[in-house]
């Protein structure tokens, strides 16, 4: 039997190779940005080597120190691994905007590279068309490495090996997971982010075929995928007033908001099994219903024809539904009742398996059944009413979890709507931002919607918000877990 120094050792070491990769990723993200940089011949490309080389630096000595062990011994280190990472990625990641005095302290730039990683899109940024090419593209990039998730990349590129793989990509993908295609994580990482890569080629073809530029089509194809919302330009996707663009964008927000295993199973000729996926009809039947009595709405109490109508209720309908974050009309301006209607679509989120926020369908569809089946016991008490997601029977625990999900995050929105009120935000906007952050979406009502950004927020909103991204991207217990005081009572071993 192991020594407990021993077995703390290995423990250390295995958790230098899982750090010293994930650092090394994000030094070739960040070398890749400088770059660009040089390539537009601005003055950011110092900003991103003066970044990047302690990054590389780093990330040799804690894969030196580790001696190429891999296996993390626990569940308890992979989730301690997944959430650092996030808050390490953000923390390296906000350098090159320090550096470069592209915001005012290290609240805004943490605030928005956290915003970039969740793929929230919140900018405090009050302008971006003046902004270099090679910020931009950070931006842009941060977004699309986080829309699959962190790990998942790392997964994807520099495998760990045995059942570490497997504990980290738990880890990152909590809750209701992506459906396990293969018997190795890495194997699975491999093929979805081949079925990311590509979606996102198809809409940067698009969008350039639209008149968007090369640039701005990469990095809005960036966002789109990611569900994130950064744009290159302060008036986002109304900058070039193109119906086209507007519609490729808002169908590829619907594409990137189903769950990214359906698009591999249909590609295997699968296509019936992936139409039968119970929560993808969900999430498409509310996108349908939305979009149509939000258009009727608009034709009939604005100006707008109804194909105008139908178009702008599309694009926020998805932005909202998929979390992503995009605006193409100023949503603040309609009726209340529509902007309620898309605070719901705030809160559900897409599909599991996608890089969408939220609650999520599934979990929805899971609560729905459960209300139903209670009804149904209240008349027949001896009767069988189990619960399914797709073709398989979920357990009690199950449903009970979900349950228990959904009332932990309105717990934490009423908890954070409360201190953002206490900043002195108003109640329209205290209730959004915190819907909006929690789900990584990116748009809000009132005073912080598309027209204006969040540079005049106190700190404390901003770190608040912060948090919540944090939280809704690692689906809340993930991240809690590593505070739980249990959890680290035995020390190292459990």
């Amino acid at each position: 039997m192991p020594q407990p120094d021993a077995s703390r050792g290995a423990s250390v070491r295995a958790l230098c190779y899982a750090f010293g990769c994930l650092v090394l990723l994000e030094a070739m993200m960040l070398w890749l940005c400088s770059a660009v940089a040089a390539y537009y011949g601005e003055g950011d490309a110092l900003c991103f080597l003066l970044t990047a080389a302690p990054c590389t630096a780093a990330s040799l000595i804690l894969l030196a120190y580790s001696g190429r062990r891999r296996g993390l011994p626990t569940r308890r280190d992979a989730y301690l691994v997944v959430g650092c990472t996030w808050i390490l990625f953000t923390l390296v990641g906000m350098c090159p905007l320090l550096i470069g005095h592209y915001v005012t302290g290290v609240t805004d730039a943490f605030f928005e590279i956290m915003s970039g990683f969740t793929t929230t899109g919140f900018t405090i940024l009050p302008h971006t068309d003046g902004l270099p090419h090679g910020i931009l593209f950070w931006r842009s990039l941060t977004q699309w490495v986080g829309g699959l998730g962190i790990v998942f990349l790392t997964l994807a590129l520099l495998p760990a090996q045995g059942s570490s793989g497997q504990r980290l990509y738990l880890s990152e993908a909590t809750g209701v997971t992506h459906d396990k295609l293969f018997p190795k994580v890495s194997v699975m990482a491999r093929t979805l982010w081949l079925v990311y890569v590509g979606i996102t080629l198809a809409e940067v073809c698009l969008l350039m075929v639209g008149g968007v530029n090369m640039f701005d089509a990469v990095c809005h194809a960036f966002a789109t995928t990611a569900t994130g919302g950064f744009s290159t330009h302060d008036a986002g996707v109304m900058y070039w007033h193109s119906p086209f663009v507007e519609y490729v964008i808002a169908v590829f927000m619907l594409l990137s908001g189903i769950n990214f295993t359906l698009y591999f199973l249909s590609l295997r000729g699968r296509l019936r099994q992936s139409w039968r996926d119970g929560e993808l009809r969900w999430f498409l039947s509310s996108i349908l219903v939305l979009t149509l009595f939000i258009a009727l709405v608009l034709w009939r109490q604005t100006p707008m024809n109804f194909e105008e109508a139908f178009r702008k209720s599309l694009f926020q309908v998805a932005t909202c539904h998929t979390s992503t974050g995009f605006a193409s009309a100023n949503y603040t301006l309609w009726p209340t009742y529509v902007q309620l209607l898309l605070l719901f679509a705030m809160l559900s989120g897409g599909c599991t398996g996608s890089t969408s926020g939220g609650i999520k369908c599934a979990r929805l569809g899971v609560l729905w059944q459960a209300m139903r089946h209670q009804l149904r016991r209240l008349l027949h008490p001896h009767a069988e009413c189990p619960v399914r997601m797709g073709l398989h029977m979920l357990s009690t625990s199950q449903v009970n979890g979900v349950l228990l999900f959904v009332i932990t995050y309105l717990c934490i929105v009423f908890i954070a709507t409360f201190v953002l009120l206490a900043c002195g935000m108003g109640v329209v906007e205290a209730v959004s931002t915190t819907i909006s952050s929690m789900g990584n979406v990116g748009v809000a009502m009132g005073t912080c919607g598309p027209d204006y950004s969040l540079t005049t927020l106190p700190d404390v909103a901003k770190w608040t918000l912060s948090a919540l991204m944090l939280l809704g991207r690692l689906e809340i217990f993930g991240l809690l877990l590593i505070v739980y005081r249990p959890t680290w009572k035995n020390g190292w071993t459990w």
